[in-house]
């Protein structure tokens, strides 16, 4: 199984921006897709967006859109989230994962790999 390992987590007003990282201990197959996903703390893991591996489809959830854009790097293994125009929401655990599955790639449940978490807080 594939080991994921998140980065650039960190503290930054709202309005700010951070660009996370997460690599991967071995080559990501092309039919794989990649996902992050945020938890605040005592609620449940939140579908922020993914993007296919192979030509670099994107889709993301409402509440990021047009402020988050994930992108990726083949040759490094290596999946990114830039955050930009942070939002007040305080602290939340930023996980990337990834799946062979095509279907409800907005669900936790559909993915296989996750990395242990890097956190991002937006202060107001």
């Amino acid at each position: 199984q594939v080991q994921l390992v998140e980065s650039g987590g960190g503290l930054v007003q709202a309005g700010g921006s951070l660009r996370l990282s997460c690599a991967a201990s071995e080559e990501t197959r092309n039919y794989y897709n990649m996902a992050w996903f945020r938890q605040p703390p005592g609620k449940e893991r939140e579908f922020v967006g993914f993007i296919a591996w192979n030509d670099g489809g994107t889709s993301y959830a409402d509440s990021v859109k047009d402020r988050f854009t994930i992108s990726r790097d083949k040759p490094k293994n290596t999946l990114y989230l830039q955050m930009n125009n942070l939002k007040p929401e305080g602290p939340s655990l930023y996980y990337c994962a990834d799946t062979i599955k095509w279907t409800a790639l907005n669900a936790a449940r559909q993915y296989d790999s996750w990395g242990q978490g890097t956190q991002v807080t937006a202060s107001s």
